[in-house]
Formats: structure tokens, C-alpha cells, sequence
């Protein structure tokens, strides 16, 4: 009992189905770390299997002990889950099969080190992969554009305007024909208006010979350093290596290099939350099969208007002496105006739209993490967007979009119709 018979083809059928589930399910809780489980368990044992040989029945029996640990720790935030009871069913399957014993050694999870002949090896991609070096053929250079969300939230578009936003639940932010980006956004406090981002997916659909569809989650104080199925690059296609994920700050800070989309994003965990940056080519931006269905993809249309929340009213409303946080159980401290504007200028000396949402989140929140998270997107800024004369903004922009209730067009037609009006009024009076 607990040695084994090694993983045969049965198992090897497992580990398929279970890069279905990861590709298919959702979690139904933020809370839920059943995707974790599975990306520790793939890592552990992915590397004999690219390399067609058994599996040791002692690594493959404690692998199955420690992914079975892990999903009885997270096994309260997952019930309803699909993914999980189909992982759990599974352990039980490959205990039995292997004549693995429940009781035994567990293992530390490890990230797969790449065989030999893994892609992230090669030092090389087909030019089609690297989107600078393809670009001659285009009459001038890439245009790259900019769009962060951070803090309670707050969101910079890719045409530079600034929002602060309610968005709580599920929202994309970006959707276009190369890849997609959701995040999810929870109550800072129960019953409270205020949210941040709990969870971000990150979907890189298939491109040419250049890498295979992957997916990158991130949740509330889980912040991998790699895609779902264990793995750091694009795959097994020739220009796998045009997208990688670099670890900057174990559980704090990644950096995901799409080079051939010419694409660079940013991902950190402040305190609880997550903060997004990403910088992308104006062309890859409005690459969009169906734009009249695109109204939700907020890094370019921007939030909906009944999503948005103006700070600078909210400023102006609140009292000298702070406000009380919402939410019971809330142990967060209380600033006021005076006092939140201090500790943010310790971060941001430049009071701009990043100082403005910092001394806002630390009022509706009383979170001073939100302060560093402000001063982190304002950093990703600076290192992202493409013109540097547009890294501060100082007025808070509206950007009237698909489904909002008025436009730039009806605005100026008013003005004129106003015009008209007067010129048929003074004629009259005249005749």
C-alpha cells in the first residue's frame, strides 16, 4: 500500500479531461482555490509525461495525496463547483487504480521545469511572432495605447479617460479577436458600495503557428506565476516563446509578454486586491469582428454611465470629519479629508486624477493599501503608455459611449438647434 503501479494511460486520460475543466468552468466563488489545486497538481507531473515515460509510483502516489489535501483545504468555499467535485471524483479514481494509500507523505507543489524539447527553450520565433519586427510592412510605426484599472475601482482607457466606476460583479474589460480580460469585483465590506478586484482571467486565444489558447487567473492572494495547466509560455507551436509569464514579486507582481500582439500586462496584488495595466497597439485594440457588440469592453468604451461615480461631487459632499464605513464588522481606520490628501502625497506629490482616486479610496475604504495601489498603476504609467506627456491627467473625463444616454453629436445638435431657434425669433421681430 502507498507505492503504486505508476501512471498509465488511464491517468494520462485524467490529466485531458482535466484541461477541459480548467478551460471551462468557472469557479463559482472568488474563494474557491479548486484552479490552484489543479495547476499544482499538472506541474507536479507534467514532465513525465511530455517525455513518454511512466510516472515513479512513489511521486505519483504523494502528488495524488497532496492534490487530494488540497482540495479538502478548499473544499467548504467550492461546494456547487463543477471543476471541483469532478477533480475529487478523479483523485478517488487514480487512488484506486494505482493502490496509492490515503495515508502517506505529501509534497510541496512545484512549478514544471521545461524539457528539452519545450518551446520557452528556443531562442527564436518565426518573424510572424514578434510584432515589431512583421510591422515593416505597414507605412509607419505601431501606435501602442494604455488602459489600467486599480483601487475602489478606477479605470484609464485606452483613449485616456478616467473614470471611477461601481462595476461590482463580473465585467470585461478587454474583448477583442486575440485575447479576452474579466475581472470580478467584490464589496470592500459587507454591504458596503465600495469594490475592488478579487479575480482577474486572462484568455490569449489560439494565433497561427505562434502559441496555443491559454489561460491566466489570478484571485484575492493568489497570484501564480503561471497559466492554468502549469506552464510559463505559448505552447508547443514554433513561436511558443513570444508569450511568457516573468514573476517580478513572488505573489505580488507578473509581467505577461505577448510579443506577438505587441502586448505587455501588468498584474498586482496591493494588499487584497488586484490592480491591471496593460499596454497594447491601437491596431490590436480595435481588432473587433462585431463592434456594435462591443459596448462592454470597458478599456475602450469606458464604464456604462449608470456606472459611473463622479469623485469630485463626492469630494465636496464629504464632512471635515471623515466618514463612517459601511458595512458591519468594518475595522478599518476612519480619515478625513485632511488626513487622506497627507497620507497620499507621501506616495503621489502630484495632485492629478491618481492623487484625487487615492485620497477617495481612502475615504470610502479607510484600506491604506489603496493608497500604494494608486501609486502602482501611476508607476505602470509611466512604464506603459506611449506618450509621456499624457502620463498625469488632471480633469476627470466622462466618455459618453455606446448605451449611455447622450453623445457628443446630440450636444453639438442642441447647441445648433439653440442657434436656429434664436436667428427664426430675432427675424420675426424684425418683420
Amino acid at each position: 500500500m502507498g507505492m503504486g503501479r505508476g501512471a498509465g494511460p488511464k491517468a494520462l486520460g485524467f490529466f485531458k479531461i482535466l484541461a477541459v475543466f480548467l478551460c471551462t468552468f468557472q469557479t463559482v466563488s472568488s474563494s474557491c482555490r479548486i484552479l490552484k489545486c489543479n495547476s499544482e497538481f499538472w506541474s507536479a507531473t507534467s514532465n513525465n509525461q511530455h517525455q513518454n515515460r511512466p510516472e515513479d509510483p512513489v511521486e505519483f502516489c504523494t502528488a495524488l495525496r497532496t492534490y487530494a489535501h488540497c482540495t479538502r483545504r478548499t473544499a467548504r468555499t467550492c461546494r456547487g463547483d463543477l471543476a471541483y467535485h469532478s477533480a475529487v471524483h478523479g483523485i478517488d479514481d487514480l487512488m484506486s487504480q494505482h493502490n496509492c494509500s490515503k495515508d502517506g507523505p505529501t509534497s510541496q507543489p512545484r512549478l514544471r521545469t521545461p524539457p528539452p524539447w519545450d518551446s520557452q527553450e528556443r531562442s527564436d520565433s518565426p518573424e510572424l511572432c514578434h510584432y515589431e519586427k512583421n510591422f515593416h510592412r505597414h507605412a509607419a510605426p505601431p501606435n501602442y495605447t494604455h488602459c489600467g484599472l486599480f483601487g475602489d475601482p478606477h479605470l484609464r482607457t485606452f483613449t485616456d479617460t478616467f473614470q471611477t466606476c461601481k462595476i461590482q460583479g463580473a465585467w470585461p474589460i478587454v474583448d477583442n479577436n486575440y485575447l479576452n480580460v474579466q475581472v470580478t469585483n467584490t464589496p470592500v465590506h459587507p454591504g458596503s458600495s465600495a469594490t475592488a478586484t478579487t479575480k482577474l482571467t486572462i484568455i490569449f486565444k489560439n494565433f497561427q503557428e505562434c502559441v496555443d489558447q491559454k489561460v491566466y487567473q489570478a484571485e484575492m492572494d493568489e497570484l501564480p506565476a503561471a497559466f492554468i495547466d502549469g506552464s510559463r509560455n505559448g505552447g508547443d507551436k514554433s513561436g511558443a516563446n513570444s508569450l511568457k509569464i516573468i514573476e517580478k514579486v513572488a505573489g505580488q507582481h507578473i509581467e505577461i509578454q505577448a510579443k506577438y500582439i505587441g502586448t505587455t500586462i501588468v498584474v498586482r496584488q496591493v494588499g487584497r486586491y488586484l490592480t491591471f495595466a496593460v499596454r497594447m497597439p491601437e491596431e490590436v485594440v480595435n481588432a473587433v469582428d462585431d463592434k456594435d457588440n462591443q459596448g462592454l469592453y470597458l478599456c475602450l468604451h469606458g464604464c456604462p454611465q449608470n456606472q459611473q461615480i463622479d469623485f469630485r461631487t463626492f469630494h465636496s459632499q464629504t464632512p471635515e470629519t471623515g466618514l463612517r464605513k459601511h458595512g458591519a464588522g468594518s475595522n478599518a481606520p476612519s480619515f478625513t479629508p485632511k488626513m487622506a490628501g497627507a497620507k497620499c502625497k507621501e506616495k503621489l506629490p502630484v495632485e492629478d486624477l491618481y492623487f484625487k482616486s487615492c485620497v477617495f479610496d481612502l475615504l470610502t475604504t479607510g484600506d491604506v493599501n489603496f493608497t500604494l495601489a494608486a501609486y502602482y498603476a501611476f508607476e505602470d504609467v509611466k512604464l506603459l503608455h506611449s506618450n509621456k506627456d499624457k502620463i498625469h491627467l488632471f480633469e476627470r473625463t466622462t466618455d459618453l459611449g455606446p448605451g449611455n444616454t447622450a453623445s457628443q453629436q446630440d450636444m453639438v445638435f442642441t447647441k445648433i438647434l439653440v442657434v436656429l431657434m434664436c436667428l427664426v425669433q430675432c427675424s420675426a421681430v424684425l418683420l
